[in-house]
Order: structure tokens, then C-alpha cells, then sequence
């Protein structure tokens, strides 16, 4: 009863909202999604108010208390009448018996791929095991699907208590390479690589896919966040990229800025922030400063892109506050 009862007062809630501000700046980032095949035009992934075609749209519940929040967004999306039909699909990041998953289910992939929209708890993943180097299935959509963009926005929302006001920043993170790979063995026992892989490609793709989305959103400036100064090729390639591509955007203004200082400006002064490009950990780190700027995991909302896949949820994950789960 209460739960019902809080869930209809947020989606009145929403309902008001959405006729002011907030979900006018929210729409900008989740409702029109800048498609990666062609930075000419925007990709609508969301129906709009109104509208008469109905949008199936996949659903992963997840784990932990992925499937709670869940079913409150269930709740909301059926008290608002939005024209959006789920197809859930039940899957785990882990097996019945404990261990994980090293595939994510065809039937999953399919259901996706043919939707081309995606809502998802997080999916459990593993930590270290002896001799198991398997990467959580979160990790696993994205490199199958191709999902080369991480898109984070993190804007101060009204009636949450925060220590800085006015915060909006966009954080675009490479999100199928660097130290994700999960390119990891063990040389001689006790000696680990860990290969951290940059392309030029991806790179490119992902500098362009931030500026582009700066120029269309009306944002002034990029931020390409690195450690070059001590990975000279791997972070060294990453900036250069950046750097060719602002010289193709002209009105937005571009500057450089060392990971470590980038997170200690975002505590100290996050509106100096507009638009963040970052290499995949960075952005990861970059993300979990400014979701705890804007009031915590579950309120900044994100998006994984790819040419015509887009998967929707948290900015940042949150899991039980238990050995088993991490993010």
C-alpha cells in the first residue's frame, strides 16, 4: 500500500515536473540521443507525449535491488499512460550455483537488437576469483552490441539537498576498450599483466560523438580528461584525437585536463564543467564523483550507445551493501 501510494505520488510528480524545467533538461539528454551513424541528425529513442505508436522497449530487471527499482519505474510508466510496452527478460549476471555468466543470453541480445531500446537494473559482477578472468555481463553488452558511448548527465535536481547548486555536466565516455579490455594473465605466478588497449578509431569516435553532441545541445565547451603525462602513447593517442577533432568544431571552446585534477576541480568547483570526454576507467571514476555531486547513484540518469542500440539506466550503478555484489 505505501509503495503504491508513493508510486502515485511520483508520477504525479513526474507529471508536474514535466511541464517546467526539469524534464526540459532532462529531455535533452535522454529523450533525443545524438545517433552515432550519422552527427548530422538526432536519434529519437523516446516517444513523445502524445504520440500514438506505442514503443516496446526491453526490459532487464537485473540483480540486486535492480528488480525493485524496476518495478517502481513499471508502476510510474503505467500511472503516466506513456506509450511504452515492456519485454522483460529475466537474466542474471550469475548462475544458479554462485559463478558468473561468460555470455549474455542469445534470447537477451535478440530481444535488444530487435527493440533497439533497452531499460536494465544492474546485472552482478564478479569479483576476483582464482584463475577466473570473466567479465560481468554489464561489460559484455556493451562490447556485443557495440555500445562505444557512455553518455552520464548529472544536473542538480529541485528538492534534493546537495552541497553545490546549479551543477550540469555531460560526461561522454569511451566504453569498449582501455583497461576494460579484460585482457589480463599471470606471466610467472605473482606477476600480472594487465593490457590497457587505445585506438585511434575509437578514440576518434568518441571525440566526435562529443563535440557533436556539444555543437546540437547548445553546450560551449569539451573537456578531454587524461593521464598523459605519465601514459605518453596509450593516453598521449587519446588527447591527440581530441585535440584534431576540436580544431573541426571552432565554437566550442576545448580544453585539457589531467584525471586527478579533473576530480579534485569537480569537488572544489563542478560548474566549471560544461561537456567531459574521458577514456574508459577515467570516465568511470569521473562519473561516480559527479553522480555523488548531484545526489547520489540513483537519481543521475545514463544511457550506453551505440549506431542504432541505445540501453538505458543509472549514471551510475548501485548495488546491496554486500560482499557478493559489486559494480
Amino acid at each position: 500500500g505505501n509503495a503504491m501510494a508513493l508510486t502515485t505520488f511520483l508520477a504525479r510528480g513526474v507529471s508536474h515536473w514535466a511541464g517546467g524545467q526539469g524534464l526540459a533538461r532532462l529531455s535533452r539528454t535522454v529523450g533525443p540521443v545524438l545517433s552515432t551513424k550519422s552527427y548530422s541528425n538526432m536519434k529519437t529513442y523516446v516517444p513523445s507525449p502524445g504520440d500514438e505508436e506505442t514503443r516496446v522497449v526491453t526490459l532487464l530487471p537485473g540483480d540486486g535491488i535492480g528488480p525493485e527499482v524496476v518495478s517502481c519505474v513499471e508502476q510510474v510508466v503505467s500511472e503516466l499512460a506513456a506509450p511504452i510496452k515492456f519485454e522483460k527478460m529475466e537474466v542474471s549476471g550469475a548462475n544458479p550455483d554462485g559463478t558468473p555468466l561468460d555470455e549474455v543470453p542469445r534470447a537477451v541480445i535478440d530481444s535488444i537488437e530487435r527493440n533497439r531500446v533497452c531499460l536494465k537494473g544492474t546485472l552482478w559482477a564478479p569479483l576476483y576469483k582464482e584463475n577466473t578472468n570473466t567479465q560481468s555481463l554489464n561489460v559484455l553488452l556493451r562490447k556485443q552490441l557495440d555500445l562505444y558511448v557512455n553518455l552520464v548527465h548529472a544536473f542538480s535536481i529541485p528538492g534534493v539537498k546537495t552541497r553545490h547548486k546549479d551543477i550540469d555536466i555531460v560526461i561522454i565516455r569511451e566504453n569498449t576498450e582501455g583497461e576494460y579490455s579484460g585482457l589480463e594473465h599471470e606471466v610467472v605466478p605473482g606477476v600480472v599483466e594487465s593490457l590497457k588497449v587505445i585506438t585511434e578509431k575509437n578514440s576518434r569516435r568518441i571525440a566526435e560523438y562529443a563535440f557533436a553532441y556539444a555543437q546540437m545541445t547548445n553546450r560551449k565547451k569539451v573537456t578531454a580528461v587524461h593521464k598523459a603525462n605519465i601514459m605518453k602513447l596509450g593516453d598521449g593517442q587519446f588527447l591527440s584525437v581530441c585535440r584534431e577533432t576540436a580544431l573541426k568544431f571552432p565554437n566550442i571552446e576545448f580544453e585539457e585536463m589531467i584525471v586527478d585534477a579533473t576530480c579534485m576541480r569537480l569537488v572544489s568547483n563542478p560548474e566549471h564543467f560544461d561537456v567531459m570526454v574521458t577514456p574508459n576507467l577515467y570516465g568511470n571514476l569521473v562519473c561516480n564523483v559527479a553522480a555523488g555531486l548531484a545526489g547520489g547513484a540513483g537519481v543521475v540518469p545514463g544511457v550506453n550507445i551505440g549506431d542504432d542500440i541505445a540501453i538505458f539506466e543509472q549514471g551510475k550503478s548501485e548495488m546491496p551493501s554486500s560482499s557478493s555484489f559489486t559494480t
